[in-house]
């Protein structure tokens, strides 16, 4: 087995390598961007290697700076994760050139798999069923149309180099495909650098189900078994499952031994997951299902399979790279229970999915023999701009589906996270969707639920409540007088404490008032009820953090601000700094060190998220110094700082 090997790549993906090398005793050396400096991943590899600025292209996707930082720490091998250059051939034949392994498939087998039209003219003659269409490379306009024609509508448009819907269209009608073909083109141009597409038939009642293959470069290829994935937005998996729901026996037998032909077909070696659409509208039958594309990488989803064969994948990956036989046959892999995975994201479900940044000031799982949490992210970091803003995956395992998606959803709605807008709340109530419990899932399930899934709920009054409680600093002191528990209360002053809190676009005022028993009377004007709470009480319900206060409610959690939540300067330096309240770029630079300000005047511009906030002088002085126009910063980071008095 290998001593050393480098990952190339970040966030949670490379923590989960990292956790089976280190069971393995294999070390583990990271590579990071500017941005990822403090990342989990680099703190938990024995190593790390910095390999390039922020973007992607700058850094993850650099594939000398890559190799050359396995050579310069002496790994054996290499990593690539999943997105990246996992499925990159050049990448491969790179690594080899250099002497190194590549902890994947050949780049025989990436390159027979990258083109979806030449995919399925593979799968076509080594016997796998394909979707109607036209996989050709003849691309003019009347070719398509005809094709069209000939495969009846409605049909799909897909790009024929890449994924995760980019460049795919659903066209009704033949007036529509002109229009729908060059949106379609232009995607699949920026996205993946090939304009060609494919023309399919549109399945109606679309379910995606993959089956995990693994080859060991003997001539041994396995399956195990099948996920559905047809919880998708936008052509993107959401929540994830094994094994299918409503699958037969026969379809199994049917589907699983066409995965192993396709992998059969190009000689593959390593973990790989061929996709099929499934015409669901009168059940899994085995004769309508359809090759759609392989995935020649390890899946965001593995963890689900994982968790019904007992079997680690990325341990199986490091035995077939170091030429190990696989370590079970087929007759040897059995299904055991059910599991769900749920992908946590620093999103806004209410606006469309938004991609958010943000610091997580505050990140809490539930604890469970059935849950596992896969994350590269702890308390305290930041959600970088510049990569996908995954937090976690959420997975759940049961005797069977019905305890594996309650399970899911109460870790769903046991876990709290404060600093930045998650959709948490969209996964807990798509749990819970009456079709989705069912297992009646196909891939338009979220569309048409979408303004249910992703409803906004406002806080009850007893979450006002807490809030202001909490804001208000009040606790009940040890001598038993009530009056002290409020924090600067004195005999010259009334004896009703008074709060603030913002929310949405409106500022709540609260009125706290002391009782003999510990507890608190919170009431406001904009409400006839009062709440009797205590601090302690409510102490696993709140989260304090700069400038604002969440709580964790019953129907989600809500973020307030506080009164004075300006950004404020810090407290070691007397108010010689200020300090950017979130991540973002320095859009405009009002002001130029050596200059005197008067308090309230604007310094600088921060974009963040495509929204831009207005960093003001907290005081009169003389700026020392002031970030940079175009400056990338982190949340935290040194904005302005001014001479001392």
């Amino acid at each position: 087995m290998f001593s050393r090997i480098l990952i190339a790549n970040r966030g949670e993906i490379a923590c989960r390598i990292i956790r089976t090398a280190r069971r393995l005793g294999i070390s583990t050396v990271a590579v990071y961007s500017d941005a990822d400096m403090q990342a989990k991943h680099v703190r938990e590899a024995d190593e790390a290697v910095h390999i390039g600025a922020a973007p992607a292209s700058e850094s993850y996707l650099d594939i000398a700076r890559i190799i050359a930082a396995a050579k310069e720490k002496g790994a054996q091998a290499i990593h690539p994760g999943y997105g990246f250059l996992s499925e990159n051939a050049r990448f491969v034949e790179a690594v080899e050139a250099a002497g190194l392994i590549f902890i994947g498939p050949s780049a025989q087998s990436i390159r027979a798999m990258g083109l979806k039209d030449a995919a399925k003219a593979l799968m076509e003659k080594a016997g796998v069923p394909v979707v109607p269409g036209y996989h050709g490379e003849a691309q003019n306009f009347v070719l398509l149309a005809g094709k069209a024609n000939d495969i009846g509508y409605p049909i799909l448009i897909k790009a024929r180099a890449g994924g995760g819907g980019k460049g795919m269209r659903r066209v009704d009608h033949p007036d529509h495909l002109e229009e729908a073909l060059a949106a379609a083109r232009r995607e699949a141009k920026s996205s993946f650098g090939d304009e060609g597409v494919l023309i399919e038939k549109l399945i109606e009642k679309p379910r995606h189900i993959e089956v995990q293959v693994f080859g060991d470069g003997h001539g041994n290829v396995v399956h195990l078994f099948e996920r559905d994935c047809s919880a998708q937005r936008r052509h993107q998996k959401v929540i994830e499952e094994a094994p299918a729901p409503g699958m037969t026996t026969e379809m199994r037998e049917a589907m699983t031994q066409a995965a192993i032909k396709a992998a059969k077909a190009v000689d593959y070696r390593g973990a790989g997951t061929i996709e099929f659409i499934v015409d669901a509208s009168e059940g899994l039958r085995p004769d309508r299902f359809w090759f759609m594309e392989m995935n020649t990488r390890l899946q965001v989803e593995h963890p689900v399979t994982e968790m019904v064969t007992g079997h680690d994948l990325v341990e199986w990956q490091l035995r077939v790279a170091n030429n190990e036989p696989l370590p079970v046959k087929q007759d040897e892999i059995g299904l055991n229970g059910h599991a769900f995975e749920a992908r946590l994201y620093a999103e806004d479900a209410a606006r469309d999915f938004l991609p958010a940044i943000g610091r997580l000031h505050h990140l809490r799982f539930p604890q469970g023999a059935e849950i596992r949490i896969d994350s590269g992210i702890d308390q305290g970091d930041a959600i970088s701009p510049f990569y996908d803003p995954m937090i976690a995956k959420l997975i759940t395992h049961g005797r069977d589906r019905a305890q594996s998606l309650a399970a899911l959803t109460h870790a769903l709605e046991a876990t709290q996270i404060a600093g930045t807008v998650t959709n948490l709340r969209f996964l807990a109530a798509l749990s819970k969707d009456t079709d989705f419990r069912s297992g009646d899932v196909d891939t338009g399930l979220i569309e048409r639920k979408r303004q249910a899934l992703t409803a906004t709920h406002e806080p009850e009054f007893l979450d006002f409540a807490k809030a202001a409680l909490a804001a208000s600093g009040a606790r009940p002191q040890a001598s038993g007088d009530p009056w002290e528990a409020l924090p600067g209360y004195s005999h010259f002053t009334p004896v009703i404490h008074k709060a603030a809190l913002g929310f949405a676009d409106d500022t709540l005022e609260f009125t706290i008032r002391a009782r003999g028993n510990g507890s608190f009377d919170i009431g406001s004007e904009f409400d006839t009820q009062t709440a009797r709470l205590s601090p302690d009480a409510i102490a696993s319900d709140v989260t304090h953090w700069p400038g604002h206060v969440t709580v964790f409610g019953r129907k989600g959690s809500y973020e307030f601000t506080l009164a004075s939540s300006a950004v404020e300067a810090d407290d070691q330096s007397a108010g010689n700094v200020v300090r950017a309240p979130m991540p973002g770029l320095v859009k405009i630079v009002f002001r130029q060190a050596g200059e005197s300000v008067a308090k309230g005047d604007a310094l600088l511009v921060l974009e963040a998220m495509k929204m831009e906030h207005t960093i003001k002088a907290p005081r009169d002085g003389v700026l020392e110094d002031i970030a940079e126009h175009n400056a990338q910063v982190s949340d935290g980071v040194v904005l302005v700082r001014f001479a001392a008095a």
